[in-house]
């Protein structure tokens, strides 16, 4: 009996080796990298101090994406993200660092699919029916079109990265309505863009869930640091440096996007 007691105390020992090395290797096998890909917003455009190396992409060593690798220290970092891409770019040109061991993927994208840029700049140039006639164009291409490119990113992300978390980041609103700029947009035009952006963070969301990965919603971080907040986490229409106009600087970087990704990821 004592033998038979030991062998069993002996065998459970072994068990839970085994259940313990069985554990580490299929974390392991789960991935630890970390690959960053998306617009402008995860580039990090307006939060300033870009890789030389980077180029147009404009890449910032203040961008969520590497404050979270720099302090998470990933196997490895992959910093792809770049200014002005679309869900086309994503595809044919951010793919390549994901592999089997990429544990986490974050992406903003869509937002240049729906003509952003061109809102903004007709927005801030014409009269204000001119605005919220573009809002309401960009509002309709997100309606019809842009879900089915945004599924075709999140199945490729999926297919080459099988085992990463992806965490797609949306996009905040512009504008605190009713705040303390007192020139610039009306009341009517930053309220169809504010609209606009909501509409865009919903179905990203809807997409996402349906993808079965993970939305990371930025507008309750950037609630009350809007433009017209008096507390702005994002750059207004900027004349010495247009490309940096109504993207997030540095604290809308670390404050607003990055606890969103690090209680995602």
């Amino acid at each position: 009996m004592r033998r038979f007691r030991i062998a069993a105390y002996v065998s459970s020992l072994l068990f839970a080796a085994t259940a313990v090395l069985t554990g580490a290797a299929t974390a392991q096998a789960a991935g630890t990298g970390y690959v960053a890909l998306g617009d402008s917003y995860s580039s990090g455009v307006g939060a300033g101090s870009y890789d030389s190396g980077s180029g147009d992409c404009k890449r910032s060593t203040k961008a969520y994406p590497a404050l979270w690798a720099a302090a998470h220290a990933p196997s490895t970092f992959s910093f792809v993200a770049c200014s002005g891409a679309v869900t086309g770019d994503v595809l044919n040109n951010q793919l390549g660092p994901l592999n089997s061991s990429t544990g986490l993927v974050s992406l903003s994208v869509g937002g240049n699919d729906a003509g952003f840029a061109d809102v903004m700049t007709t927005c801030v140039l014409y009269s204000e029916s001119t605005c919220v006639d573009r809002v309401n164009q960009a509002r309709a291409y997100v309606t019809s079109t842009l879900p089915a490119k945004l599924d075709a990113v999140y199945r490729a992300i999926k297919a080459k990265a099988p085992s990463a978390r992806v965490v797609v980041l949306g996009y905040p609103r512009f504008y605190q309505l009713d705040g303390s700029c007192l020139a610039g947009l009306s009341e009517t035009e930053r309220s169809a863009i504010n609209g606009a952006a909501d509409l865009l963070d919903t179905t990203i969301a809807g997409r996402v869930s349906a993808a079965g990965l993970t939305f990371g919603d930025v507008r309750g971080t950037f609630t009350g640091h809007e433009i017209c907040s008096g507390s702005a986490w994002l750059h207004s229409v900027n004349w010495t440096n247009i490309g940096e106009s109504y993207h997030p600087t540095a604290a809308g970087h670390s404050g607003g996007y990055l606890p969103v990704l690090t209680s995602k990821a």
